[in-house]
């Protein structure tokens, strides 16, 4: 018996030296495909966003653009298909259409084009999770490892959208099931992020990254960052429920999809004149930073985002929900974090990795988004702040696909869905 040890052990060595050229194969080509839709996707969104501020009136064709989005995806048989669906798809090994990518990539355009509150990674994980499903076809993978590919997808086109490779690759793996982190995938994930991170530096899409707006911290600074991380991690259980109860009542109470979009568009319009500005329109990234770099933000901008993008997306315009989860974070954090005694700029920073922690339930990728957007300068802080936000909201999330598969509170499995 002995004997065959060596044997066994050399045929093992080669299975898994195999394996490895394999996901590095895979994983470069799905990096160079879904770095290539994501530069595409992200020129794109800019170009909308440029036309819509230089022309405001862009804003009245909103209800056109709701019409055209619900009509493309009646036509393209998509209507239900969402980041739900590639949660799910990873969990049960589902199809992925390969019609959602010109899907939510034109949906995603329109939104932002007329001036729907709406971000771009939740779009990103679509696109990127359709783009591995092919890639994995193309391969003839089995099941088991079109999962993978699939993270690889979305690990790809989130790195070349947002420029943050290392959190692109951990959050594809932390968001499908809470406590259980696809270690598999690792590899697959890293990769396709990188690559497609290095496409985007060639083509000129800068990574997005924020400088602090530097101020003393003053005394006592672990406690006033924890009650702030409190404040904001209920801030991001509000976001959830709101965004999620919004959905329901819109879906509910108005079956039409072409009638409830325009409804949502004309509410969208109605609010924007109101109020007199259009920051709530779009992503927001100005507002976010804004908000970090020069410590400035209006003293409800975070209610009023969350209001605009809870009618958005529950009207049935797409995008994505992180983008919207910074900006609250951001102004809220902004905003509030002067009455603790912290400086603006830095309680924006807080808020801005907090609202996201509790809204996706991923301390490990919030943490490395920390370093990514901010630097490593204030790493503890942000590290208390995510263990406490992640902790505390419970097991509500932006995605009711996600499972929580142990207890945030006790070594215990759970096996339950985000609320």
């Amino acid at each position: 018996m002995h004997m065959h040890l060596p044997e066994q052990g050399t045929k093992d060595a080669l299975q898994t030296t195999s394996s490895f050229l394999k996901w590095i194969y895979i994983a470069v080509c799905t990096g160079l495909f879904g770095g290539v839709i994501g530069i595409c996707f992200h020129k794109s969104v800019d170009y909308a966003t440029e036309l819509r501020l230089e022309d405001p009136r862009l804003l009245w064709l909103l209800p056109v653009a709701g019409l055209l989005i619900v009509a493309f995806y009646h036509v393209t048989h998509m209507e239900h298909e969402n980041t739900n669906a590639i949660i799910d798809s990873i969990h049960f090994g589902a199809k992925v259409p390969l019609l959602l990518l010109p899907a939510i990539y034109i949906g995603t355009f329109l939104t932002h084009l007329c001036g729907g509150s709406a971000g771009r990674e939740g779009a990103a994980l679509q696109i990127g999770g359709s783009i591995g499903w092919c890639v994995g076809q193309i391969f003839i993978l089995d099941e088991k490892d079109m999962r993978i590919a699939t993270l690889s997808g979305m690990s790809a086109v989130f790195s070349a959208l947002f420029g943050t490779p290392i959190t692109a690759a951990i959050f594809a793996l932390e968001v499908i099931s809470v406590g259980i982190v696809y270690y598999s995938g690792l590899i697959p994930c890293l990769i396709s992020a990188l690559i497609a991170f290095w496409l985007s530096s060639l083509f000129g899409v800068m990574p997005t990254h924020f400088n602090i707006l530097i101020q003393p911290l003053g005394d006592l600074i672990f406690l006033k960052v924890t009650i702030l991380a409190l404040l904001c991690c209920f801030l991001s259980v509000i976001f959830c429920h709101t965004l999620h109860r919004t959905e329901h009542f819109l879906v509910s109470s108005i079956k039409n999809p072409y009638l409830r979009i325009v409804i949502g568009a004309v509410v969208i319009i109605g609010l924007s004149y109101a109020l007199g500005c259009r920051d709530y329109n779009g992503a927001g990234m100005d507002i976010i930073r804004n908000a970090v770099e020069h410590g400035r933000a209006r003293p409800l901008a975070f209610l009023f985002k969350m209001i605009f993008t809870a009618i958005t997306i529950g009207a049935g315009f797409k995008g994505g929900e992180v983008v919207p989860s910074f900006f609250i974070g951001a102004t809220f954090g902004c905003v509030v974090g002067p009455l603790l005694g912290l400086g603006p700029g830095f309680s924006a920073a807080i808020g801005l990795i907090c609202v996201f922690c509790g809204a996706v339930n991923c301390p490990i990728a919030s943490l490395i988004l920390s370093i990514e957007l901010f630097g490593s300068t204030y790493l503890i802080y942000f590290a208390i702040a995510c263990g406490i936000s992640y902790t505390l909201s419970g097991y509500v999330g932006l995605y009711s696909s996600q499972k929580i598969v142990y207890s945030k509170i006790k070594a215990e499995f759970i096996d339950i869905y985000a609320k």
